[in-house]
């Protein structure tokens, strides 16, 4: 999907996110906007093709007006890479599967712990209905509730109640529900809840979301997983199930419950999106998830660096040298034989580097091997091969 789009393209999809959409207006006066993320350029996509049914994955860069914070892999231009499962399924199966994907990526990278929080957007709305909250608010409720994993529960309140207008009775009758987690039996609870079960729509979450649980268990992975009434995920698009991936990290022995360092990865259901851009309105059903590479990135290099372990910059298995003068011909052709070899190797872009040279930048590249081409070796016709790491040399 192109980079820049119509601002309308983007514009009415984001909730209180799109004042970070980076918006550009062309020499002819076009207003244009660039590509805030991967997932509505991909519906837009559908909907144009008249795709029903599709599975993909995209890595390619994004862009927000937000204020950097480059430690914690904070960027205004960022890579994402999203995975989307689009189709009329029965429910919960693919939804189980991008879940199963995000734990199967976040365990082989090794970041450490992790837990990945679920909720659905229906139970909230039922949530925030029960609490007599009128429905033009859902969304901009929705967008302050899900700041409470950054700011405590009190922060939160005071802005729906000062900046959102709700009263501080149906504040707190939300707070009661959104401070809420657990698993299958939080599940059980709430459909026993005799204000919540009668809301249709929290009825129908729930009961999604104990099937998505059972899937869940059958993956074998509940045990990363946590069914979390606060996350609320500040995007409209949404409309199901909604996840977000955390990474947790033990502050000392004396805290109980790991602190989390950030969330690597987000996704859910958006089933109304496609239909947005199809001019007769039909929709597709989606469940996506997007993995933010350059946070995951950043953590890895702070790690790396921690460790103190030396991290090789090239891929590089053979540098080729010569000891004296005026023997480039003779490097370029080696070199030539080996790249066609599609052996990875490399040189000094220099006439007559010194053998010293050549051989401290294999050691400080890590470099393992180095191919010396001299003036006895051309006599001989062979190469001398050098193992950087035990200086042993052979002649082949």
């Amino acid at each position: 999907s192109p980079l820049v789009s119509p601002q309308e393209t983007l514009m009415g999809k984001y909730g209180e996110e799109a004042k970070l959409i980076y918006e550009l207006q062309d020499q002819g006066g076009e207003l244009l906007a660039l590509r805030y993320d991967l997932t509505v350029p991909f519906a837009r996509y559908l909907a144009m093709n008249k795709i029903t049914n599709m599975k993909r994955y995209h890595v390619a860069k994004v862009y927000r007006r937000d204020n950097p914070a480059t430690t914690r892999g904070r960027y205004r231009e960022f890579y994402q890479c999203d995975f989307d499962i689009a189709g009329q399924f029965d429910p919960m199966i693919p939804d189980a599967e991008c879940l199963k994907i995000v734990h199967e990526i976040l365990s082989d990278l090794q970041l450490g712990d992790f837990l990945i929080k679920v909720n659905d957007r229906r139970i909230l709305n039922g949530v925030f209905a029960i609490c007599g909250i009128p429905e033009s608010k859902f969304i901009t409720t929705c967008s302050t509730v899900d700041k409470l994993d950054k700011i405590p529960w009190q922060d939160v309140k005071n802005e729906m109640v000062g900046e959102k207008g709700l009263s501080p009775e149906a504040a707190d009758r939300i707070g009661e529900y959104v401070q809420l987690h657990g698993g299958l039996d939080l599940i059980e609870r709430l459909l026993q809840d005799p204000k919540l079960s009668q809301n249709k729509l929290a009825k129908e979450g729930l009961g999604d979301m104990k099937l998505l649980f059972e899937y869940l268990t059958l993956f074998g992975i509940t045990g990363k997983i946590s069914f979390d009434l606060s996350l609320a995920r500040g995007l409209d698009y949404y409309t199901g199930v909604i996840f977000e991936a955390v990474l947790l990290q033990q502050e000392n022995d004396h805290v109980e419950e790991p602190v989390s360092i950030g969330s690597v990865a987000g996704g859910g259901r958006y089933d109304g999106l496609v239909g947005m851009f199809d001019p007769k309105g039909r929709k597709v059903p989606c469940v996506g998830v997007s993995i933010g590479i350059e946070r995951i990135f950043s953590i890895l290099e702070q790690r790396v660096e921690a460790s103190g372990e030396k991290v090789r910059a090239t891929e590089t298995q053979v540098l080729v040298a010569t000891p004296q003068k005026h023997l480039l011909t003779a490097r370029l052709k080696l070199i030539s034989e080996l790249w066609d070899a599609g052996i990875k190797a490399e040189m000094f872009y220099k006439k007559d580097p010194k053998l010293l040279k050549q051989l401290q930048y294999c050691e400080d590249t890590g470099i393992p091997l180095v191919a010396i081409v001299g003036e006895q070796e051309l006599t001989d016709g062979v190469v001398k091969l050098r193992d950087v790491a035990t200086r042993e040399e052979v002649k082949m």
